[in-house]
């Protein structure tokens, strides 16, 4: 027993494992290599340094092969670790949820700046999260946010026990709230700020996507229909129904998606707010609209 680690040290593990990674064209061997590694030994990165010398047992050389196997096969680390940082947030994942990712945060950041100025007349802020998922979207928004409350919708009710944990072990369970319904069918409102990253691949394109997505990522949370745009399609009209006079939208989109979306958003009678907001590579991925007071 032991595997190919088997006799090492955990520092000639790590390097081993970089190098195969690396090998196997794996864009972040390095990083991949130290959080394999301290997961499968339980350590974090000052355990791993401290413990650098010491040589692996026969279990933590064969857990550490088990988890290199799958992702040599593709599987993301986030996947193997069943779990990912969002908004500084150490989330729980599942097979039913997407693995949260930095342009995401693109949502939160756009939210925020949209609440900067909000006026509540004293009460809490309310916020809809729709296709909650693992909740990385609200709860990034409640830890910011100390004085709003949320709901998350999904369809799936193993989604929705992944966020219910996220909230638990974030200390935001007495604030956040989590419905399974598709979309916001069960739901009356009114809300304040209401977020979605909706599925919006086109179905042709999804057969084209990493991997790491295609293979791992449920098929339900990246199809977004013939063009993209069928959620929003959805949405964009209940969130009238939802919002507050006042209120906003956020939603994020795919590349080249904007003009479509802010066109679905002005149809509805929500007033599109400029400028949408890019990610760290310069997309716009982020675009809200406002239901204007009457």
């Amino acid at each position: 027993m032991g595997g190919s680690f088997a006799g090492r040290t955990i520092e000639s593990a790590r390097r081993k494992l970089a190098a195969r990674l690396e090998a196997a064209s794996t864009e972040s061997a390095e990083l991949d290599a130290r959080l394999l590694v301290g997961a499968a030994l339980g350590l974090d990165l000052t355990g791993l340094v401290k413990a650098a010398g010491r040589m692996l047992t026969a279990d933590e050389a064969d857990r550490l092969d088990a988890m290199v196997r799958r992702r040599l096969k593709g599987e993301p680390v986030a996947r193997i670790l069943g779990q990912k940082e969002f908004w500084s947030l150490s989330l729980h994942l599942s097979a039913e949820t997407l693995v949260p990712r930095p342009d995401t945060e693109t949502v939160v950041e756009l939210a925020l700046t949209l609440q900067r100025d909000a006026r509540h007349h004293g009460r809490r802020l309310r916020i809809l999260d729709i296709g909650t998922g693992s909740g990385a979207i609200l709860l990034a928004l409640l830890t910011e946010l100390p004085d709003a409350v949320g709901v998350g919708t999904d369809i799936s009710g193993g989604a929705l026990a992944t966020a219910r944990r996220n909230a638990l072990d974030l200390k935001l369970g007495e604030r956040a709230a989590f419905v399974a319904c598709n979309y916001t069918v069960a739901l009356a409102g009114p809300f304040d700020l209401i977020v979605s990253n909706p599925p919006y691949i086109r179905s042709a394109d999804i057969a084209g996507l990493g991997a790491e997505v295609r293979d791992h990522d449920p098929q339900r949370a990246l199809d977004g229909g013939t063009d993209g745009l069928d959620a929003y399609r959805a949405i964009v009209p209940e969130a009238v129904r939802l919002l507050e006079a006042g209120g906003a939208l956020v939603v994020e989109a795919g590349q080249g998606q904007i003009k479509d979306i802010e066109a679905l958003m002005t149809t509805a009678g929500l007033t599109p707010v400029s400028p949408p907001a890019a990610d760290l590579a310069g997309i716009l991925r982020a675009v809200a609209g406002r239901k204007m007071p009457l």
